[in-house]
């Protein structure tokens, strides 16, 4: 993916609204969901869903496709995915299997082991306190 790119599927997202729609139609699966829904489930007015919906659309983050008289917004996966791959390709200082469990799911975020290192240290400094 190219940096501007990214920059436009990132801008596309960094709305509390459009944000909400896409996480809701990536649940959704490749299926997707009809405009009437996406509309009641973030409750907005047709001009601004529309609005939002054509960011994401020309981020290329979602996808429309027409069913009869309704359209229907899924989540475009592989544009996601190279979104993730984007912003997790150097992880770990490029050595992945360095942080393999961490990055196990595109993510080089901490995971549950971290929390309880940090709960284990705070039990020590009380104990060594007394």
């Amino acid at each position: 993916m190219e940096t501007k790119q990214v920059v436009a599927a990132l801008s596309a997202l960094a709305q509390v609204t459009r944000l909400a729609i896409f996480r809701q139609l990536v649940q959704a699966g490749p299926k997707g969901v009809s405009v009437g829904e996406i509309g009641a489930s973030v409750k907005a007015a047709p001009a601004t869903l529309s609005f939002h919906l054509k960011e994401m659309t020309h981020a290329g983050l979602i996808e429309a496709r027409q069913d009869g008289r309704y359209i229907y917004y899924s989540a475009n996966y592989a544009r996601m995915n190279e979104l993730l791959g984007f912003l997790t390709e150097n992880c770990c200082a490029g050595d992945a299997a360095a942080c393999a469990p961490d990055c196990a799911t595109t993510t080089c975020a901490p995971t549950r082991p971290a929390k309880k290192a940090k709960a284990k240290a705070a039990t020590k400094r009380r104990v060594s306190t007394r």
